[in-house]
C-alpha cells in the first residue's frame, strides 16, 4: 500500500469538509477534479440528481450552504483502496445543520463513498462523491419537543 498516497486522500477529504465548513469556496473547488461528479441526497429532500463537474457542484452548495446556516461535518474511519493515480473510499460520516433563520438544527449520518484521482500536477482530489444517509434527525429551535426523526429503511 502507498502510505504516501493514503494519507494525500485522507487529507483531501478532511480539506474538502473543512473549507465546506468555513464557506472557503475556492478551497472547496480545489478539492474536486473539473470533471468530478456529486451526489447528495437526503431522506428530507428525496433523491436528487448527481450533480456533474466542480462548477455545478460548487454551485450547488454555495447555494444550499449559504452564510444563514452553521455546519459542522466529520468523516472518519475511512477503508481506502488504492489503484496507481486512483482510488475508492467509504467513510463514516455525520453532520449537523444549524439555521436559526429556519429555527432547526438537522444531525445525520451517512457512509460516503468516493473515488480519488492524482491529478497532472501531482495532487490527489476528488473525482466522485456521493452518499447514502443512514438517518436525519430534525428539530425544532423553539419547541424541543417537535422533534422529528427521519431514518434510512433497509431492504429486508
Amino acid at each position: 500500500m502507498d502510505l504516501v498516497a493514503l494519507e494525500e486522500i485522507k487529507r483531501v477529504k478532511y480539506r474538502y469538509l473543512r473549507c465546506v465548513d468555513l464557506k472557503q469556496w475556492d478551497d472547496v473547488a480545489d478539492t474536486f477534479t473539473a470533471d468530478a461528479v456529486a451526489d447528495y441526497g437526503t431522506p428530507a429532500k428525496g433523491d436528487s440528481s448527481p450533480l456533474e463537474g466542480r462548477d455545478a457542484i460548487l454551485a450547488f452548495l454555495r447555494q444550499s450552504l449559504d452564510n444563514d446556516l452553521i455546519t459542522t461535518h466529520f468523516a472518519g474511519q475511512p477503508e481506502i483502496e488504492i489503484d496507481g493515480d486512483t482510488a475508492t473510499g467509504t467513510w463514516a460520516f455525520q453532520d449537523k445543520v444549524i439555521s436559526v433563520k429556519h429555527g432547526v438544527v438537522i444531525a445525520g449520518a451517512a457512509f460516503y463513498e468516493d473515488a480519488y484521482r492524482r491529478d497532472e500536477d501531482g495532487r490527489w482530489r476528488i473525482a466522485r462523491t456521493g452518499y447514502t444517509r443512514t438517518y436525519e434527525l430534525t428539530a425544532s429551535l423553539k419547541d424541543l419537543p417537535n422533534l422529528k426523526f427521519t431514518a434510512h429503511r433497509w431492504a429486508e
